[in-house]
C-alpha cells in the first residue's frame, strides 16, 4: 500500500497505456455520455453489469437482495404498519420488529448502494464540468439531481452517512463523515444550483427534470424539522406550487400509476424504469410484483404471471383505514387470507396487496406477460403526492397556501378513489391525523410511510402500534434512536473517520 501510494501522489495523471479505458477517453460523443447517464439512472433500477444477475455491483449479499430500489422499499415499508415479509432471509424480518443492528445485511447493502450511486455520479459530473454542448450540460444537471437523490435518502435514512463528491479524487483517502444540518444545506443547494440546467417539466420520460428536483426539494423541506430542527413548510409550498402548476395531471384511473403501461400515466413526476427485456433483476418491481403474489390468487390472469413467491402482506393496522367496500385504493385480496398475523411466517396470514401488475390498465397483457420480468415502472414521484405534502405544508402553518385549495386538492383524489362525492371532507375534518391515514391511503406501499411516520411522531414510541411492531403480536412501543438506521459496522470498521448513530453499539 505504501508503494501504491507513493506511485499515486499526484492524482492529477492519466494511464500510460493507451487502451487504459477512462473517463478521459471514453466519452467522445453525445452518445457516449448518454451512455453514461444511463449506467447513474441504472443504479437504482438493476444489480449489476449483466440482467438479472451474473456480475453485481456490490458484494457481500446475494444480488437480487442487493438490488437499490428492493432495499430501499424494505426500509420504508417493511418497518411500518405497512407490509410484513413472510420468509426467513438472513435478518428480513428485524425490519418490521424494529430490531435489526449495526451488523445487519441488508442495511449494508442498502448504504452500499447509495454511495455507490455517489461515487458513479461524482465521476461523471467530473467528466462533464466545463463541457458548454447544450445537451452534455444538461446530462451534468441531471447527474447531480441523481446524485441529491441518492443523499436525500442517506439524510432520511442514516442521518450522518460519509460524504464525497466530484471535489474528492479517486485515491486512497477516507471519506469524512457530514453531518445531517449540513447534509440537508448541501442537497437543497445542489437542486437549487441545477434548476435553470434540467429539462422542463414532462420533456422526456424517466429522465430527471425540474419537477422531479422540486419533488426533491419539497420533501427536504417537509422533513426539514426532523433533519435539521427548523421548520420550512413555506418553502415547501413554494416548491410545490411549481409542481401544481406544471403539465401533470391525475390519472383518471388510480390504478394507471401501477401497471404494466404506467408509463402513459399524466401523474407520474418521476419513475425508476423497467422492461422485461432491456431492464431485468430480481429485485426492484419484479420483487414487488410477485412477493405480493400467492395462495388462492389467480397470478396468470391478474398480474401477467404465473411466478408467485408468496411473501409480502400488511397488517390489519392499515387495513382499518380504508373503505375496503367503496374505496378503490382499496387493492387487497382477502381471500383465504385471514385480517390478523399470529405468525409472520405463514403467507396466508394477512391480506395480500394488489396493486403492482405485470398487465396493462385495460387488462390486456404487457410485452413480457407471463415471464418472471416485468414492464412495471416504479412511480417514485407523482403528483397525488404533491397534493397531500401542498396540504400538510399548509395545515401546519406553511405560507403561500391556503387551505380551499388544500382541501380541493383532498377531495380531488377521494373523488376519484370513491367514483363521486361520497367520499369528501370538510374543512373541518382536515387536519394532521387525517393527512396522515390519507397518505397512507393513497401511497400505500409507494416507500412514503417509514419517512412519514417519523415526521408524525408516530414510527417508535407507543403513540402508535400496528401488529409486530416490536416483535409483540399486538405491537410495543420501540426505543426513539430507531427512528434512524445505525451506520453499518462494515463502514464503520473500514473507515475510522465515521461515528455510530446515537442509541447503536459501535464507535
Amino acid at each position: 500500500m505504501i508503494l501504491i501510494t507513493s506511485c499515486v501522489g499526484d492524482l492529477n495523471v492519466q494511464p500510460i497505456d493507451p487502451n487504459q479505458i477512462t473517463s478521459a477517453n471514453v466519452y467522445e460523443s453525445v452518445a457516449d455520455y448518454e451512455k453514461g447517464l444511463a449506467k447513474l439512472y441504472a443504479t437504482f433500477a438493476l444489480s449489476g453489469q449483466q440482467g438479472p444477475d451474473g456480475q453485481p455491483d456490490i458484494e457481500g449479499i446475494d444480488e437480487g437482495f442487493g438490488n437499490y430500489l428492493r432495499q430501499y422499499w424494505n426500509s420504508q415499508v417493511l418497518s411500518t404498519d405497512e407490509a410484513v415479509l413472510s420468509w426467513n432471509d438472513a435478518t428480513i424480518k428485524d425490519f418490521h420488529w424494529h430490531t435489526w443492528t449495526a451488523t445487519d445485511v441488508f442495511l449494508a447493502a442498502l448504504y452500499s448502494r447509495i454511495m455507490y450511486t455517489v461515487a458513479l455520479s461524482n465521476e461523471f459530473i467530473r467528466a462533464t464540468i466545463g463541457n458548454e454542448n447544450e445537451e452534455i450540460k444538461r446530462f451534468h444537471a441531471e447527474a447531480r439531481f441523481l446524485r441529491a437523490l441518492a443523499y436525500s435518502h442517506a439524510i432520511d435514512l442514516f442521518g450522518n452517512p460519509s460524504f464525497v463528491t466530484e471535489d474528492d479524487l479517486p485515491g486512497a483517502f477516507f471519506p469524512e463523515q457530514i453531518s445531517r444540518s449540513d447534509l440537508f444545506s448541501y442537497i437543497e443547494t445542489e437542486l437549487l444550483a441545477i434548476e435553470s440546467d434540467l429539462g422542463d417539466p414532462g420533456f422526456e420520460y424517466a429522465r430527471a427534470d425540474k419537477s422531479a428536483a422540486w419533488m426533491v426539494l419539497a420533501k427536504l423541506y417537509l422533513n426539514a424539522e426532523v433533519y435539521i430542527g427548523s421548520a420550512k413548510y413555506t418553502e415547501c409550498i413554494e416548491v410545490l406550487n411549481k409542481v401544481l402548476t406544471g403539465p401533470h395531471q391525475l390519472a383518471s384511473d388510480f390504478r394507471h400509476n401501477f401497471v404494466a403501461d404506467n408509463h402513459t400515466s399524466p401523474e407520474v413526476i418521476f419513475p425508476i424504469t423497467y422492461d422485461g427485456v432491456n431492464t431485468q433483476s430480481w429485485g426492484g418491481m419484479v420483487y414487488l410484483v410477485h412477493a405480493q403474489i400467492g395462495g388462492s390468487m389467480q397470478a396468470y390472469d391478474m398480474f401477467g404471471t404465473a411466478d408467485a413467491w408468496a411473501g409480502l402482506r400488511t397488517t390489519s393496522a392499515i387495513i382499518e383505514k380504508f373503505d375496503l367496500d367503496n374505496d378503490a385504493r382499496a387493492l387487497f385480496w382477502t381471500d383465504g387470507q385471514s385480517l390478523e398475523i399470529n405468525d409472520i411466517g405463514v403467507f396466508t396470514e394477512g391480506y395480500a396487496s394488489t396493486k403492482f401488475r405485470n398487465r396493462k390498465l385495460d387488462g390486456s397483457p404487457s410485452a413480457s406477460d407471463h415471464n418472471v420480468q416485468v414492464d412495471t415502472d416504479w412511480p417514485m414521484f407523482r403528483l397525488a403526492d404533491a397534493y397531500l405534502m401542498y396540504a400538510e405544508a399548509t395545515v401546519r402553518g406553511g405560507q403561500g397556501g391556503s387551505r380551499g385549495q388544500a382541501l380541493d386538492l383532498v377531495n380531488d383524489l377521494r373523488e376519484r378513489a370513491f367514483g363521486d362525492t361520497s367520499g369528501n371532507i370538510s374543512d373541518s375534518e382536515l387536519d394532521l391525523d387525517f393527512i396522515l391515514d390519507e397518505r397512507a391511503r393513497e401511497l400505500f406501499w409507494e416507500g412514503h410511510r417509514r419517512t412519514d411516520l417519523i415526521r408524525f411522531g408516530k414510527f417508535t414510541g407507543g403513540d402508535y402500534l400496528w401488529p409486530w411492531k416490536g416483535k409483540v403480536a399486538e405491537g410495543v412501543a420501540t426505543d426513539a434512536h430507531r427512528d434512524l438506521y445505525p451506520i453499518p459496522s462494515t463502514e464503520i470498521g473500514a473507515n475510522p473517520q465515521i461515528l455510530q448513530n446515537a442509541g447503536y453499539s459501535g464507535n
